[in-house]
């Protein structure tokens, strides 16, 4: 039986993207198509998406949603079915998706994911006839209201529905002052600890957690670690009380986009069968980070440059690994004082720490083809995907062990190693004896060319394609709707 979804999100590749989310929003449709399940994406109608359905059709047309005019349009992402939220009062703005060129948040974010919330809770409820739906998924806390709204405000005579609350960052909750409350449309019952109250505030993604049919999360680890203070951001006690309604489901990568194989935009294309022709990579990569070429490690970040991915150690390390005969090549942006740090260190080791700020698509192709590891010494990581790709590319991960990272490498402890099922190296505690231990060992395993390469092909073979992550996605909603 054909099931229909609506998954609504903030943002979603190839249209616009931030981060992780728009991956994961992107790549859902098609993944789940295989196993009967048809995938319509609700979006906010940003300047960008907006030139994607120009000449869509228009499905409803709003006089006052959270006191704007709005309209539904239909279109396409990709080959599957898109609605777009055309609000111009809300979305057709310059600047960010969630802020100004200055990076200052857009001072009514409440209220244009709220109206996202209120359009996909209307659609989920049949405000459109020809498409009916038969689940909700929600992504993040500016999806959050959607499942609100529909235990709380449904339209009348709405469809009841199940819902889906995914978290890809429990960091970024939404939460707004108690005066928006009044403007959401909600009744004063959605005012209380089971719905959208949180300390004394509006909580977006809390809304969505609470109204939630299940709660998931982008790894299985980071499920576990969200019922803890450490990891939960204030919302571990509301994890616990949902028990087994929370799941983790481990993102995937698009094998078609990452493939080092077919890869266009790396200079020397190879495989498991061909793994040597890496080293014309590398040597490229050396060339175009200004670095002495040699044969010691090369080791690559690719990273937001901000204390949760551990960049302030990283910046403490960086004698350490150069020490060691090893060399960096970063890109990434972030942090004013870690982009300091990292300048710094560079200044010291000239030839030896190659640096780029900002981010380019096509070259983190080209420093997973051609380092020869990857330090992801992130504090916490839902999923994480730049370990995917470099496990993809035969780029060695590096890796804390904490959420999606502890599920995706499996450390090169003397029993994998025998096994010949290490893909990587893990540590626990993001402090300076810890990665540079951790580095340690990579550059002790890379002088001993058949376990390295015995890592490389491990990790190669793996399958992260999101074939699987769409496999599971399909059985929880089968579950929910009660369909076979």
């Amino acid at each position: 039986m054909m099931l229909r979804v609506l998954s609504v999100a903030s943002e979603a590749v190839p249209l616009v993207k931030t981060g992780g989310l728009a991956d994961v929003a992107g790549a859902l449709p098609a993944a789940l198509a295989p196993h009967g399940i048809e995938m319509t994406t609700l979006l906010p109608g940003y300047p960008a998406v907006m030139k994607a359905v120009k000449r869509g059709r228009v499905l409803h047309s709003y006089d006052q949603l959270l006191g704007q005019k709005a309209r539904l349009v239909a279109g396409k992402l990709g080959a599957q079915p898109l609605i777009v939220l055309d609000a111009p009062g809300l979305f057709a703005r310059d600047g960010g998706l969630y802020g100004d060129a200055n990076g200052h948040d857009w001072p009514d974010n409440w209220r244009r994911f709220a109206a996202l919330g209120r359009a996909a809770a209307d659609l989920a409820g049949g405000l459109v006839p020809a498409r009916a739906f038969d689940l909700l998924h929600a992504h993040d806390w500016q999806a959050g209201l959607a499942p609100a709204y529909l235990r709380f405000a449904p339209l009348p005579g709405s469809r009841a529905v199940p819902t889906v609350m995914t978290i890809h960052n429990m960091a970024f909750q939404g939460y707004f002052s108690r005066e928006t409350f009044k403007e959401l449309g909600l009744p004063k019952a959605a005012w209380s600890l089971t719905g959208v109250e949180y300390h004394g505030g509006v909580g977006f993604l809390k809304a969505g957690m609470e109204a939630a049919s299940v709660i998931t999360t982008v790894s299985p680890t980071y499920a576990q670690e969200i019922r803890s203070p450490e990891y939960g951001m204030g919302l571990e006690g509301l994890i616990v009380s949902r028990g087994d309604r929370v799941k983790g489901i481990v993102n995937g990568i698009d094998p078609a986009e990452w493939n080092p194989a077919t890869d266009a935009h790396i200079p020397a294309p190879y495989s498991t069968a061909t793994i040597a022709r890496r080293k014309a990579n590398k040597r490229a990569l050396e060339a175009e980070f200004g670095l002495e070429p040699g044969d010691g490690p090369l080791f690559i970040v690719v990273s937001r440059l901000t204390w949760q991915k551990g960049m302030d150690v990283l910046v403490e390390v960086l004698d350490h690994l150069v020490g060691l005969g090893g060399r960096l090549a970063l890109l990434g942006s972030g942090d004013a004082g870690i982009i300091a740090g990292l300048a710094a260190g560079a200044a010291r080791h000239p030839g030896r720490i190659g640096l780029k700020f900002g981010y380019d698509e096509a070259l983190s192709h080209r420093l997973q083809a051609g380092g020869d590891a990857i330090l992801v010494p992130s504090r916490f990581e839902p999923c994480g995907l730049t370990q995917l790709y470099g496990l993809a590319y035969g780029c060695v991960p590096v890796v804390a062990r904490t959420g999606g990272l502890a599920d995706t490498v499996i450390d090169a402890n003397l029993a994998a190693l025998s096994a010949g099922v290490a893909t990587g190296i893990q540590f626990s505690g993001v402090t300076y004896p810890a990665l540079a231990d951790a580095i340690t060992r990579a550059v002790a395993l890379w002088h001993q060319p058949e376990q390295w390469g015995s890592l490389q092909r491990a990790g190669m073979k793996q399958d992260f394609s999101w074939a699987t992550s769409g496999r599971r996605y399909a059985a929880l909603y089968r579950e929910l709707t009660g369909t076979p």
